[in-house]
């Protein structure tokens, strides 16, 4: 990869976020282009960072990343998880699951891994990574003693030192799992869900002793502030299921994690939320309110969140619904789920369908939020379609390749490329073509019978731009 940022950040030390420089004033070359990127002023990227409702996760050392931006000013963005299990994957088959989550547009990419050689992976990853990565460290901690009794923190403390001196743009960190809130996850059905959530929770309950990343929450900040690490503040109680969603674990971690908000802008650390988690369609608005108000608009960075518990197989479906509700109702960046989601390792294909169809969720929100310019390509595809240009219509789509797979199965013909009907009405039946000739007769019939010139003559055939969206 090319180290596009090496110019930018060279010379860099000290207090290097893009917070720090945004309070100061100064617009980065990061805060330009992420606003040449999303059709914004670079001073009000500028002003969305230093208030801390827009982050640019970028880590100094990671050179050959292309800055992106998430908060509500922006486009939702979309996020892939990789990495490998202990019984599963390599480096070859992590780095082609990255390739493919860049190809169909993953906006960041995390590295989950749980296996061996979790340094090695995350190091190549970073490395061919144009967009940035994310970790949730506790994995690698756990890995490098025999038992959680072991780890101390200290070396919780050290691997996140070490992870941001490779170049982790942002990391999950489950600071708000305290000793006095898992009395409440009895009621629960499924408990605690979270790996990292869960394995902070036995590390406490074990040594007796408050979350070490909370009570060593300023030593965190500092490697942070070194390297411009953005924290995502780890959901480590959210919902594993409908029936414990919006319930008083929840809502209390989330408080917490608002109260560490503020103390890591106090020191112009840039900070997103991470949310729920399975939420019933009904409670997502109230989920994302929650998080406006206890975490002062921080950017919400949301799992899913799945609509229902029975999608097994189909759950990047589920998840789809939920965060195009939770994307319209105001949160920045969707966490896709794959097929595999709650029944294994996701493969290659897996990912590519988490992927999509998140994107899917995510572009409907920006329409629906009436983002300048969010429509223009669903315009664009509809005049192709009409227009019979099937190559237009294959590039315009989310995932062109299998848009055109799916054509060329039963039409593969390069003839069939400019062909005006597909397999599904065939030549007779094309309510487009059949609509065209209406269209053509309709006029032929107006020259006949309405002088020109007549208000009625030639109506317009559509209603102008933004038609129902008007009314909202």
């Amino acid at each position: 990869m090319c180290a596009f940022r090496s110019a930018w950040v060279e010379g860099r030390q000290g207090h290097v976020t893009q917070m720090h420089y945004a309070r100061q004033g100064t617009i980065t070359p990061e805060m330009v282009h992420v606003a040449a990127h999303e059709g914004l002023d670079p001073v009000l990227v500028r002003d969305e960072v230093a208030q801390g409702r827009m982050v640019i996760p970028a880590n100094v050392r990671h050179v050959e990343l292309e800055p992106m931006a998430i908060g509500i000013a922006a486009r939702c963005k979309i996020n892939a998880n990789i990495g490998n299990s202990p019984i599963s994957s390599g480096l070859d088959e992590e780095l082609e699951k990255l390739r493919l989550s860049i190809r169909h547009g993953a906006d960041t990419v995390m590295d989950l891994s749980t296996g061996k050689g979790i340094r090695h992976i995350r190091e190549s990853i970073i490395r061919h990574s144009p967009v940035p990565i994310g970790t949730v460290p506790i994995y690698e901690a756990v890995e490098r003693v025999s038992h959680l009794r072991e780890l101390t923190p200290e070396m919780m403390l050290e691997v996140i030192e070490e992870q941001a001196a490779q170049g982790v743009d942002y990391m999950t960190v489950h600071t708000g799992v305290h000793l006095e809130i898992l009395p409440l996850i009895e009621s629960r059905i499924t408990k605690i869900v979270s790996r990292g959530g869960s394995l902070m929770a036995q590390w406490m309950l074990w040594h007796e002793q408050e979350n070490p990343l909370h009570t060593h929450f300023d030593r965190l900040l500092d490697i942070c502030a070194r390297y411009d690490v953005t924290l995502s503040l780890g959901d480590g109680l959210r919902p594993g299921c409908l029936h414990d969603a919006s319930d008083a674990a929840q809502f209390t971690e989330l408080r917490i994690l608002g109260e560490q908000t503020l103390k890591a802008w106090e020191r112009d650390v840039q900070v997103m939320i991470e949310g729920p988690g399975h939420v019933p369609m009904d409670q997502i608005a109230l989920n994302m309110e929650k998080e406006r108000q206890l975490c002062h608009e921080a950017p919400f960075y949301v799992l899913g969140p799945l609509v229902t518990d029975i999608g097994a197989g189909y759950d990047h479906i589920t998840s789809a619904i939920g965060g195009a509700i939770a994307a319209w109702n105001g949160a920045s960046m969707l966490c896709y789920v794959t097929p595999k989601e709650h029944l294994g390792l996701p493969n290659a294909e897996d990912v590519r369908h988490g992927i999509i169809a998140h994107k899917i969720a995510a572009h409907a929100a920006d329409i629906a939020r009436g983002r300048p310019g969010a429509r223009d390509r669903d315009d664009a595809m509809s005049r192709a379609r009409y227009a019979f240009d099937w190559r237009k219509q294959f590039e315009l789509s989310l995932d062109p390749e299998r848009a055109r797979e799916y054509h060329d199965e039963t039409l593969p013909e390069e003839a069939h490329k400019s062909a005006q009907f597909c397999s599904m009405c065939g030549p007779k039946f094309c309510a487009y073509k059949l609509s065209q000739e209406v269209v053509e007769k309709s006029r032929a019939l107006l020259d006949k019978f309405i002088p020109a010139g007549c208000p009625e003559h030639h109506p317009p055939a559509s209603p102008p731009d933004g038609g129902l969206r008007a009314l909202g």
